[in-house]
């Protein structure tokens, strides 16, 4: 009897891999641009049906309580379909979208060539901004050797399906979130290797952070590394400039602040990186991942219409 339920699992995993094959399928399948469309039609139509929608009005109350209804309900409808782009319409077809280099724009590339020849790691740090997978191929196509976290997913051959996707077009590193993976961040920081890292999400037990005007908990774990390593936070942007183009801005390095205190220091530069996303998101809200619950679970009430 124990046998069952794993036995039935393992068909519905495989099922929905098969779906998810089709998928891919069908948008690789299509032009760049129109598989871009399609993902953000997609989720467009689909995202206000689903119970997510009361969560992503609810961080627009949060973050942008003076906005009015009818702007709330535009922006509403531009993050789905940037999100419906991103997760929908491109991943499936990244490998094409780097290959092309017009493409992808990178401002500040000569900071990303001065790692590289540096042979020194650096923590790069982003948030959910645009299609935040095109960090990555900034980062590669100035060769710094580069390793990312991922949230494993829970179907195994999805995530298979996922870790083959980004090798397509280069990630061929990984460290999955976890115990396991701090161990291999940790060994790639010691033989040179970059880290990339999202520091935008909730994280429980993280730093209380301002965030627009309201306390978040954010990881700590970027700016540890940062410390321990004796390296900086390297902030990247991501913003769309029409359908599958993009635009990566490679920032002025956050610094860790060094005043003796360990503890405090991390606690003022969580802040500061806190600070950096929140303008980025500020500069370009449509493209933030909204439909995620940032703040405690406890300013989460019923949104209103």
């Amino acid at each position: 009897m124990t046998d069952k339920p794993a036995f039935m699992q393992d068909i519905v995993w495989r099922l929905e891999a098969l779906l998810y094959d089709a998928f891919a399928a069908f948008t690789r399948a299509l032009p760049v641009d129109t598989a871009s469309d399609f993902g953000g039609w997609l989720l467009k139509t689909l995202g206000p049906l689903t119970p997510v929608q009361k969560t992503v009005r609810r961080n627009l109350e949060l973050a942008f309580p003076e906005m009015d209804k009818a702007e709330r309900k535009r922006l509403i409808t531009r993050q789905w379909e940037n999100t419906g782009r991103t997760m929908a319409g491109e991943f499936a077809i990244m490998d094409r979208i780097v290959r092309d280099p017009s493409r992808i724009e990178i401002e500040g590339f000569e900071r990303l060539e001065a790692i590289a020849a540096s042979g020194k790691p650096v923590i790069f740090i982003s948030g959910h901004l645009s299609n935040w997978e095109v960090m990555n191929a900034a980062i590669l196509a100035a060769k710094v050797p580069y390793m990312i976290t991922y949230r494993a997913a829970n179907n195994p051959y999805v995530d298979a399906r996922i870790r083959a996707g980004r090798a397509a077009y280069g990630v061929t590193m990984f460290a999955p979130k976890g115990g396991d993976g701090a161990k291999e961040l940790l060994i790639a920081l010691q033989k040179g290797e970059s880290v990339g890292l999202m520091n935008d999400q909730k994280f429980n037990r993280g730093v209380p952070t301002p965030f627009f005007g309201h306390i978040a908990e954010t990881a700590p774990g970027p700016t540890r590394l940062a410390q321990r390593f004796g390296t900086v936070l390297q902030p990247l942007t991501i913003r769309r400039l029409h359908k599958a183009r993009f635009h990566v801005t490679v920032h002025e390095p956050i610094e860790v602040d060094d005043t003796g205190h360990k503890a405090q220091d991390i606690e003022t530069t969580v802040r500061k990186i806190s600070a950096f996303i929140e303008q980025a998101v500020r500069d370009n809200p449509e493209e933030w991942f909204w439909v995620h619950k940032r703040w405690p679970n406890a300013l989460y009430k019923p949104a209103k219409d």
